[in-house]
């Protein structure tokens, strides 16, 4: 289903769009976590964007597993894989973080303050998820890159 678009593999297509979505989603997320006149403005930027960014990881995903299908096996490929796999968990946990501030802010009146902690507590988890999953996908890109510009890319699984 995810193989080809019009001929061209549609992994290269989808990934692009996972590799603006993720990190963008990752920045979004850790501003409204920690700038509240952000958070105020954004409203349900950063949960839609998390969102968006957990569609797009299967997909990715999927299309990469067919992809694999059609070239010849690599040890950078087989890497590249590997890597992929690990960056649901960081996108997962992204979009639950997402989903306790919108609701925190839902909860918490305007004009009432709340507890310094959770506030700390939301950042804090927001800029870790938010990092591991930007670091995750820089790695997973670098990856690709390396496996696709390699010299033994390219040829098709017999």
């Amino acid at each position: 289903m995810f193989d080809t678009f019009f001929g061209l593999p549609m992994h290269p297509l989808i990934v692009h769009a996972t590799e603006v979505v993720v990190p963008i989603a990752a920045l979004v997320l850790l501003l409204a976590a920690v700038w509240p006149r952000f958070c105020r403005w954004a409203k349900l930027l950063p949960l839609g964007l998390t969102l968006a960014a957990l569609v797009l990881v299967p997909l990715s995903t999927e299309s990469g597993e067919a992809l694999e299908e059609r070239v010849s096996e690599s040890a950078l490929i087989d890497t590249h894989a590997d890597l992929a796999e690990g960056l649901l968990p960081w996108v997962i946990g992204m979009v639950l973080i997402a989903a306790v501030l919108f609701w925190w802010n839902l909860k918490k009146a305007p004009t009432t303050r709340a507890p310094k902690w959770v506030a700390i507590a939301i950042a804090v988890a927001a800029l870790g998820a938010s990092s591991g999953t930007v670091v995750q996908a820089i790695l997973i890109g670098h990856s690709g890159a390396t496996a696709v510009w390699s010299e033994d890319m390219g040829t098709p699984a017999q």
